[in-house]
């Protein structure tokens, strides 16, 4: 009898820190997700956002679509870029699509 109440008090125990591997094992898993997901996700949309509050008349862009050319006008969340030598091709489209931005007086 005393055999059989030794391993249910063993098994009990047991599965108490079953659970707090378990619950280990869920933290560890959820942090790694943050460090390598979620937190270089943010860093890099905060990034945008600086770069696109600073985007000004006369700056020179190069979209998400490949084409390179200057801004024109802004709006709140459009900008009017202008590409190639021809001076009539002016193509309005969301700050979005705006992947880097060269300022006409920087080197």
């Amino acid at each position: 009898m005393n055999i059989l109440l030794a391993e249910a008090a063993g098994a009990a125990g047991g599965a108490g820190g079953l659970g707090m591997m378990t619950i280990f094992y869920i933290v560890v898993i959820g942090a790694f997700f943050y460090f390598t997901m979620i937190r270089p996700q943010k860093k890099e949309q905060t990034r945008i956002n600086a770069m696109l509050s600073t985007l000004d008349v006369g700056d020179s862009v190069l979209t998400t679509s490949g084409f390179y050319g200057i801004v024109i006008d802004i709006t709140d969340d459009t900008v009017i870029v202008e590409f190639g030598n021809n001076k009539n091709c002016r193509i309005p489209m969301q700050k979005s699509a705006v992947a880097q931005v060269e300022k006409p007086d920087a080197e």
